[in-house]
């Protein structure tokens, strides 16, 4: 199954307008926004859609509103969408939307979609590192950052569920749609890419009573943590609170920084994750502070010396 990755997450919302400024602060861009809802979109194209949680289009609800009511992954041909809907019909039920989509459900209840992937290409500038000992990668007198750079998100990176039975999902998602589990935190879950990704992940489950079940968080890629920590501090200055970061992650490596949010699960921007392919070896470690991030650090205003500097002994 030749999956590329997430292509759009679906919420159905009860307050449109919150919702709506929190994706339009973390630097979404709104496009086909009305009164039912709307979808904002990264530069690349893939998205967060919202409509109203009593929308007779959307899927069923796993619990109350605000929630994940969809996760949509995209794939290249007609082909690849041939071969999900030949998989999944031989034991549930695939509909075909309008544009030729495919829509059903995972083995936990999770509503999920496929469609040909409406990814544009994009430009936007790197991070250009300098660093002793190796190569200068930005010339001289070419300053590093401005107050004003951009910091948006760049592509739709992952989504993590709160799921009763890891162990049933990761069997779902690799024997059925071909996902590759790249590390595992022993008695929570697996971190899991497609074939089509080199992403460290797209997915992670997290172990948990069933009356949590839903979407924990979900996050896109910046350009890098200096993005991630400029982006993280314009969220906060409006007026959204931070709720675990900045650090960065030891599985997958990428810089974070997560934000509580009125769609029903918290939001990150993420940075810099590890890229695997077929040969890696993943690996499996018990759930701990040590484990999940390398550092941490807490937000705070901004803040500058003035007088004499603190005695010290």
């Amino acid at each position: 199954m030749n999956i590329i990755g997430l292509e759009a997450l679906v919420f159905g919302v009860d307050d449109l307008q919150a919702c709506t400024d929190c994706l339009k602060d973390y630097g979404l861009e709104p496009v086909e926004l009305d009164a039912h809802g709307g979808r904002f979109e990264a530069l690349d194209g893939t998205a967060i859609i919202l409509r109203r949680a009593d929308d007779p289009s959307l899927p069923p609800a796993m619990g109350p509103a605000p929630s994940l009511r969809e996760t949509l992954y995209s794939v290249q041909s007609v082909e690849d969408l041939a071969a999900i809907e030949d998989e999944l019909a031989r034991d549930r039920a695939v509909t075909r939307d309008a544009e030729g989509g495919l829509h059903s459900v995972d083995d936990l209840g999770f509503h999920i979609g496929f469609q040909l992937t409406r990814r544009r290409p994009f430009d936007a500038p790197a991070d250009l590192t300098n660093a002793p000992g190796s190569a200068p990668q930005r010339p001289l007198n070419q300053v590093g950052i401005s107050p004003d750079m951009a910091a948006r998100p760049r592509t739709l990176s992952h989504v993590v569920y709160f799921v009763p039975d890891s162990a049933k999902g990761a069997a779902f998602y690799t024997e059925r749609l071909g996902f590759r589990i790249t590390d595992t935190f022993e008695g929570v879950g697996p971190f899991m890419r497609p074939a089509g990704s080199d992403d460290h992940h797209c997915l992670f489950m997290i172990q948990t009573p069933p009356h949590m079940k839903g979407c924990e968080h979900f996050t896109f890629h910046m350009g890098s943590g200096t993005e991630v920590l400029l982006a993280g501090q314009r969220f906060a200055a409006q007026g959204w609170t931070s709720f675990w970061g900045p650090g960065r992650h030891l599985f997958g490596s990428n810089w974070f920084w997560y934000f509580n949010s009125p769609l029903g699960c918290h939001i990150e921007y993420d940075a810099d994750m590890d890229k695997h392919d077929d040969a890696w070896a993943a690996r499996l470690a018990p759930m701990s502070a040590d484990n999940s991030q390398l550092f941490l650090f807490a937000h705070r205003e901004k803040w500058a010396p003035s007088g004499p500097p603190p005695k010290r002994g």
